[in-house]
């Protein structure tokens, strides 16, 4: 039966993270020493139109994606148009290297699954001190932003619906 409801799961406690260890390149977030981060072991529901918030991420070395990508432990360029999705949706890497279509901003995407966007850990080294990405979340490449004709000055969070190709 499908997860219908998809409730927080626990917290990670913020640690400060040592100087310079936490990469902010894309208005990226550090996590704060003592804050309690939600964490998600479950995503919202799979449909044909699922509402997510699109954030922005680089895939390439040394950027704020933190290692390579977790369906092929490779890094990609962010002319390419490539997601990670959050820890439920991802489903333990049964859609790795599947296509996705995003609709926002009154266009559409096509986009490959990469990696996951973690909803169950942070704050830690392996995460670049990032917080836990919330359940809801398609983090995308500059070439994702790009096609969906979103001005550079307003990349970040935007609200779109997705669907499996």
């Amino acid at each position: 039966m499908p997860v219908t409801n998809c409730s927080q799961s626990g917290t990670v406690r913020g640690s400060k993270p040592p100087p310079g260890q936490c990469n902010t390149t894309n208005d990226s977030e550090c996590c704060v020493e003592g804050k309690l981060y939600p964490v998600y072991r479950c995503s919202p529901p799979v449909s044909q139109n699922t509402t997510a918030l699109l954030t922005l991420n680089c895939f390439e070395k040394g950027c704020d994606g933190g290692g390579p990508s977790e369906c092929d432990s490779s890094y990609h360029s962010d002319d390419k148009p490539v997601v990670a999705l959050s820890t439920g949706w991802y489903n333990k890497g049964s859609r790795c290297n599947h296509m996705i279509t995003i609709h926002g901003n009154g266009r559409n995407v096509t986009a490959l699954v990469v990696d996951e966007c973690d909803s169950t850990e942070g704050c830690d080294v392996e995460h670049d001190y990032q917080p836990p990405c919330p359940h809801n979340i398609v983090d995308a490449s500059k070439a994702v932003w790009k096609a969906l004709g979103v001005h550079e000055n307003d990349w970040g969070e935007l609200n779109i619906v997705w669907s499996e190709t």
